[in-house]
């Protein structure tokens, strides 16, 4: 692949969740393992264990964000404040361009639901599931914060 979005959204196509597609993605930057990414990431999915609250994909910059930029000294008010502030400005750019961040929403589904088990990928699955534009969006985002064009 010749950037992360397009390694992303093949993750995802693959099987991986949203969360796993876009930490995946830059795995080998952040200096983790895949099979560490896919395992870190596993809960994520499906806006947190198919809970439908935050975007997976959301969540997996987020993650590997935290791996790139995040702060080590608990103590560190300026560093916290610093990467908080890229937390919301990630979250901005998604909600401008989506209009939530929420899972439920992004799927318009009317409610949450707990149901665990995943739906089955199919050809009519990436159909009507906008999630791979997702993935390939958030994982975009961290692509282009590091080339200075956010």
């Amino acid at each position: 692949m010749n950037n992360h979005a397009d390694y992303a959204e093949a993750l995802f196509k693959q099987g991986y969740n949203c969360a796993q597609s876009v930490l995946i993605a830059f795995h080998d930057e952040l200096g983790i393992e895949q099979d560490v990414a896919i395992k870190i990431a596993s809960s994520f999915g499906g806006g947190m264990g198919r809970l439908r609250e935050v975007c997976g994909a959301l969540t997996g910059l987020f993650m590997a964000a935290g791996m790139k930029y995040g702060y080590m000294d608990p103590n560190d008010l300026d560093g916290k404040t610093r990467h908080y502030q890229l937390v919301q400005d990630f979250t901005q750019h998604f909600s401008d361009e989506y209009h939530s961040i929420l899972c439920r929403d992004l799927l318009q589904l009317d409610e949450k639901t707990s149901e665990p088990t995943p739906e089955v990928r199919t050809a009519a699955y990436y159909q009507r599931r906008p999630c791979a534009e997702y993935v390939r969006f958030a994982a975009g985002l961290l692509e282009k914060m590091e080339h200075s064009k956010i």
